[in-house]
């Protein structure tokens, strides 16, 4: 049979020598840092669990690919910063994924293409993504070594930018465009919940029952675990409150500011105005007092902080069932919140979370519950591989770029597969802890 050449590509030459290359190297990839996140799933059974979500109804006699194997497809190359379906019309032949996808090395029986997934994704039904949303409370749960003594929940909605007329699409004020409201629940850096919403809704909508929920679930576990609700003043609603008082749940939520609030706080906010005159610093006072909106059914804690700086006054309020220091409440466990966004950026950003552009709904809830796959796969690599390295706190985009991004050649026989990484790859010593600290830390799935 007749060999077609490609003709190389030719650069321009170093010295008397000239350069040429072409796409004949031979089974590459430029992922090679992907075994680390299977490593880590090997350990989490995160895939497993997810691929037991789901209801297999396609005909075997015409079926080439596991439901396994096309959910660990998709989760893996989110991780490694593949967002579009049209990209796996490459990356199916790449025998990395192949690997990372638990399928046997074979260049001749490649990975699903991205009809094969987008028909895939569209055919979810809604009792799947409860089960898949389970999971990751599970997988959270199965992380405590021990019994907390302490747990705090951070809610917050966030916009997601639709890309066209898709289901559920609606024009929110507030964010100024058509989008989705989808609401997350984090415990540290720890994902909870993500859960895909309509924008024409309130966005404290469904946060009191997914509450209830987790509450349930924890306290059962551990039933003296304290639990402390923190968000900001979107989730300020006396209903909710109200249940936390009869459960004995704590919160800390941000209240928005009115002409009460602000008339209460006049004589610090002069003070602060005063202090700022003569030091020209900025000044912040802090104070606590009762208060009840008319719609409350009980009057309860307030936490003010008056500001004023270079800008003017800056008035802030915060309604607790905590006692203690209004200072340190607000300083020290409210303004900790910010770091919740941090973490919705990075699965927005990094991860692909808003890439949410199916036309159905419930694909749309599958593409962000994929994404928060990903997050947690690479979350727990920051938690368990990297404490005490220079990567202890990196964000999951630089995670990716320093340890996944790694050039390597793949051989494999019947008995063997061996992956040689690149000679020149700069962090190699701590690629190498972080190997070691994966299989010490894990305990196997049960």
């Amino acid at each position: 049979m007749t060999e077609c050449n490609q003709s190389p590509l030719v650069f321009s030459s170093l010295g008397r020598k000239k350069m040429h290359a072409d796409f004949a190297g031979g089974h590459l990839t430029s992922d090679a840092g992907g075994l680390l996140l299977r490593e880590v799933d090997k350990r989490l059974g995160l895939i497993d669990a997810l691929a037991g979500c789901f209801s297999d109804r396609r005909d075997p006699a015409k079926t080439r690919h596991t439901l396994r194997t096309l959910l660990a497809q998709r989760v893996f190359a989110i991780a490694l910063g593949y967002e579009d379906l049209n990209d796996h019309d490459q990356l199916r032949r790449d025998p990395l994924m192949q690997l990372l996808s638990e399928r046997h090395l074979d260049t001749q029986q490649p990975l699903a293409s991205a009809s094969t997934l987008c028909r895939w994704e569209n055919r979810i039904d809604p009792a799947t993504l409860v089960r898949m949303a389970a999971v990751f409370v599970q997988q959270f749960i199965a992380s405590q070594e021990q019994a907390p003594e302490q747990l705090v929940l951070d809610f917050d909605a966030t916009d997601d930018p639709v890309h066209g007329q898709q289901e559920g699409r609606f024009f929110h004020g507030y964010y100024d465009h058509y989008c989705f409201l989808p609401l997350y629940v984090f415990c540290g850096d720890q994902l909870l919940a993500a859960y895909l919403r309509p924008a024409k809704i309130d966005g404290a909508k469904h946060s009191r029952a997914l509450l209830k929920l987790l509450v349930d679930q924890f306290r059962r576990l551990w039933p003296n675990v304290k639990i402390i609700v923190r968000a900001d003043s979107g989730f300020c609603r006396w209903r909710m409150l109200r249940w936390c008082d009869r459960h004995q749940v704590d919160y800390i939520v941000g209240l928005a500011k009115n002409t009460v609030l602000t008339q209460r706080l006049e004589p610090w906010m002069a003070q602060a105005a005063e202090q700022f005159e003569q030091r020209r610093q900025n000044q912040r006072l802090f104070t606590a007092f009762p208060y009840a909106a008319g719609t409350w059914d009980r009057p309860r804690r307030v936490l003010a902080k008056a500001e004023h700086n270079g800008h003017g006054p800056n008035p802030r309020f915060v309604v607790t069932s905590l006692t203690g220091d209004p200072q340190e409440l607000y300083e020290h466990l409210y303004c900790q919140r910010g770091e919740m966004e941090n973490r919705i950026k990075e699965q927005q950003l990094d991860l692909f979370a808003d890439r949410t552009s199916c036309h159905r709904f419930a694909a749309n809830q599958l593409r962000l519950l994929l994404s928060s796959a990903a997050y947690v796969l690479l979350e727990s690599l920051r938690r368990v591989g990297l404490p005490g390295t220079e990567l202890a706190t990196a964000q999951v985009g630089t995670l990716r770029l320093k340890l996944l991004k790694i050039g390597a050649r793949l051989r494999w026989s019947v008995r063997r597969v061996v992956l040689h990484l690149a000679s020149g790859y700069p962090l190699q010593e701590l690629f190498e802890r972080v190997v070691r600290r994966l299989g010490e830390s894990y305990p196997c799935p049960p």
